[in-house]
């Protein structure tokens, strides 16, 4: 059995256990490297928030995120972190337009600037590319910020 098999394969069980483990399989090294960055800046700034809110909105990112390939996914493996870095983009506009603070709004601006490009990846483009990955995982990011975004 390859690690790849271990990711979500929608709508078959075996590939529900992949929901928990989809972020920390990767196809190659490349695939990993192009994931690191995005994913630790994001997660970093998501982590400015507090320890409860970053653990709490990365387990929805995953759980939620990962639910939503396993049922509505093409019929292959999903893998890779991406999901969760889109995961946390969605979480870091979000938050700035359920917030409206002057903070939050700043941090989705500069979010936009670096990262608006990323908004491309929730289209299919290649077969290769979960982009259901990265559409599954924005909403769940969106919804967690639902969630915790900071009440006026």
């Amino acid at each position: 059995m390859a690690f790849n098999d271990l990711g979500i394969f929608p709508r078959q069980w075996r590939g529900l256990y992949g929901i928990a483990l989809w972020p920390l399989l990767h196809g190659n090294i490349a695939h990993l490297l192009m994931n690191t960055l995005p994913l630790l800046v994001l997660g970093l700034l998501v982590a400015l928030r507090g320890n409860r809110v970053f653990i709490l909105s990365t387990l929805m990112i995953v759980l939620l995120g990962g639910l939503g390939v396993w049922l509505m996914g093409r019929p292959a493996y999903h893998l890779g972190a991406s999901g969760l870095a889109f995961g946390y983009f969605g979480f870091l506009i979000a938050v700035g337009v359920y917030e409206g603070r002057v903070s939050s709004l700043a941090i989705a601006t500069l979010v936009i600037f670096y990262y608006g490009g990323m908004i491309f990846g929730v289209m299919p483009q290649n077969s290769f590319v979960s982009w259901e990955g990265h559409l599954f995982g924005m909403l769940a990011g969106v919804f967690a910020a639902r969630l915790f975004a900071r009440r006026r």
